[in-house]
């Protein structure tokens, strides 16, 4: 697909624009915006869970992550879980993934030496350039509800692949659904 100047320019102004409002159309679509609530953190500032009970913090090492503590590998934490899911043209963080960011902000915030990185992901609908931009917003939406919960700006790096790292081929909807995420990378 060729593009130019102008029609890029104007593909990434209309995506720019609809990011700041929120509408749904007659196929239930969402654009959503990056500002404000998309990420609500509504129920997780109510105490009922603190950074210690995500480990200690011995075992932690940069790298590969490979030598996260074993509340890592516990299928029962939510801190086993380092994908969320969106929905399509979304970057609001689905409800049932509220909980997973929150264990990894309060994980965060309580290991003010760990690092991770935020990856953005889309299907391979859409433009390159609209996929690229909804990663980077899906990424901005973790971050936002993690910052908002203690983690450090230090602590949190974003990148989008857009399209371009699919976590499963295919073009069918059980395809992508799963690369409608964001990757949670321990550095």
């Amino acid at each position: 697909m060729k593009f130019n100047k102008t029609c890029l320019a104007l593909a990434m102004t209309a995506v720019f624009l609809t990011t700041g409002c929120s509408s749904t159309d007659e196929e239930g679509t969402l654009a959503e915006s990056t500002q404000g609530t998309d990420a609500s953190t509504s129920g997780l500032s109510d105490g009922s869970m603190s950074g210690s009970q995500f480990g200690s913090g011995s075992g932690m090492s940069s790298g590969s992550g490979s030598n996260l503590g074993p509340e890592f590998s516990d299928p029962n934490n939510p801190l086993s879980k380092q994908t969320i899911y969106f929905e399509l043209d979304s970057s609001q963080v689905k409800q049932e993934y509220v909980p997973v960011v929150a264990a990894h902000a309060q994980y965060l915030a309580s290991h003010p030496n760990q690092h991770v990185i935020l990856a953005g992901h889309a299907d391979e609908r859409g433009s390159s350039e609209y996929n690229i931009a909804l990663g980077e917003q899906r990424a901005k939406s973790v971050e936002r509800m993690m910052r908002s919960q203690g983690v450090t700006a230090s602590q949190l790096e974003i990148v989008s692949y857009g399209e371009e790292k699919p976590a499963m081929s295919g073009s069918g909807e059980s395809a992508w659904q799963m690369n409608r995420r964001v990757e949670v990378g321990y550095q």
